[in-house]
């Protein structure tokens, strides 16, 4: 038996390998027995966001500090090991402000679509983890269309909040647009419009030597939102859909249904069963509240992946509190059948403000002053998975004794196992845990998670 290799870390103390664990004999019950014989889903990789702001945060950093973050986010062996990223079309939340690659009212035959804007920002970026990690794969979504493309003519769909303390973003009272209907003008002519949207958004990606393999309609799509937004009902996704699907067809690109940020899997049902649009769509991507359906929609619909598109995402402070949380996100959907899961913003600057007022966490902490950085307690429980689970995958359902549920374990396509713990009290724990023919026992320390690998 090889020695298994064990990595803690604490609120203050991130990512000690502690002495190698050398395997023992059963004395008493386990507390958990890995369920090698039965794996579950294929895991298609762990990631984030390229957003705008993310790449002004780290480009505040020197030279070395820059190389430092992308090396730690994307390298293979060395953080997170990024492998599956999300991106947008056109701006999002965390741009540096609105814009779309096409704001002339009525070009439908969309002459004047440029990425232009994307030079200084997203196109660099993606190309800063590329050079790291070659393999990477990019999917995308819009938060909002064009405004002309749209029944109000704006990219927002509610006024800020000031209790919120949200920034004004010019909406009237007339353009305020509401859950369950459809924001977007839905003729043929605006529909196929839109299509060939992204059709040029794919291409002109491609001429900057981005591959982008997978795309969803739109983010959040229940959601009218201060920022970049636009909601859909399931009718219109389907109508959408039809005319999008054949045009990513043409270029091999995926199309996933999303995301849905609501617990009604009827939502994302109603679209699957239309036989026109259903049949575009291979995967589901789930996000917030969507979290609901996650369970039914794997077990209702297991010939269609599911990503954790968007881990929630914090009020700014990155705290140890919330990295416990994320876990429990994590645990959440690994153990309900997604294949892959996305955190959200890679790095902002100290306090996660938005261009739209709204704070938020992120992997990499920027201070603007001192021109550092941190990396959070979020990228060390992230860390804590996304390091050792390789692309390939498969989930282990784990059989747990007395309460010893907070886990989730993998078997890599090299053949090791990988088991994550969390020990969420505050007192040290024993574990016992099975895995194959061999068995780990050790005392967990105090609020802590713990990865375990066992080699081949």
């Amino acid at each position: 038996m090889t020695d298994i290799r064990w990595v803690v870390t604490t609120e203050t103390n991130p990512w000690v390998d502690q002495a190698p664990v050398t395997p023992v004999s059963l004395t008493g019950i386990p507390s958990v027995i890995l369920q090698l014989e039965n794996p579950q889903q294929t895991i298609e990789g762990f990631g984030a966001s390229f957003n705008e702001m993310g790449w002004d945060a780290i480009s505040m950093l020197s030279q070395a500090d820059q190389a430092t973050v992308y090396s730690a986010l994307f390298e293979p062996g060395v953080g997170l090991n990024f492998t599956n990223c999300r991106m947008p079309v056109g701006a999002n939340d965390f741009s540096r402000d609105w814009y779309s690659y096409d704001e002339t009212e009525g070009d439908f035959a969309l002459s004047h679509f440029s990425i232009a804007n994307d030079q200084e920002t997203l196109i660099p970026f993606i190309r800063e983890a590329k050079k790291r990690q070659p393999a990477l794969k990019l999917w995308a979504s819009p938060w909002s269309p064009p405004t002309w493309m749209k029944r109000n003519k704006h990219y927002a769909g509610i006024k800020p909040n000031p209790l919120m303390g949200a920034v004004e973003n010019g909406l009237r009272d007339d353009q305020i647009q509401t859950e369950g209907t459809d924001t977007f003008i839905l003729d043929e002519a605006h529909l196929t419009a839109y299509a060939n949207y992204f059709g040029k958004f794919i291409d002109a990606y491609a001429a900057e030597g981005i591959s982008i393999g997978m795309v969803m309609p739109q983010n959040e799509f229940n959601s009218a939102q201060v920022f970049p937004s636009c909601t859909w009902t399931s009718a219109g996704l389907s109508a959408f859909v039809k005319q999008l699907g054949p045009e990513m067809a043409k270029r091999n690109v995926e199309v996933f249904l999303g995301t849905l940020e609501r617990p009604k899997e009827s939502q994302a049902e109603a679209v699957l069963d239309d036989p026109e649009a259903g049949k575009y769509i291979s995967g589901v991507g789930v996000q917030w509240a969507g979290k609901g359906a996650v369970a039914y929609l794997h077990r209702n619909r297991p010939d269609r992946r599911i990503y954790q598109s968007e881990q929630e995402c914090g009020d700014g402070e990155n705290n140890w509190r919330y990295a416990r949380y994320a876990w429990s996100l994590m645990k959440h959907y690994m153990t309900n059948g997604a294949n892959g899961y996305m955190y959200w913003n890679m790095a902002l600057l100290e306090g996660g403000v938005s261009r739209w007022g709204w704070a938020q966490n992120s992997l990499v902490v920027v201070d603007p002053h001192a021109k550092t950085f941190r990396f959070s307690h979020e990228f060390q429980v992230l860390r804590h998975v996304s390091h050792f689970v390789q692309t390939g995958a498969r989930a282990i359902p784990a059989f747990s004794f007395m309460g010893y549920e907070n886990q989730i374990a993998f078997a890599n396509p090299d053949g090791s196992i990988v088991l994550v713990v969390q020990n969420d009290m505050q007192t040290p724990m024993h574990y016992r845990a099975v895995v194959g023919d061999q068995v780990l026992e050790v005392d967990l320390p105090a609020d802590s998670f713990s990865t375990f690998v066992v080699p081949a």
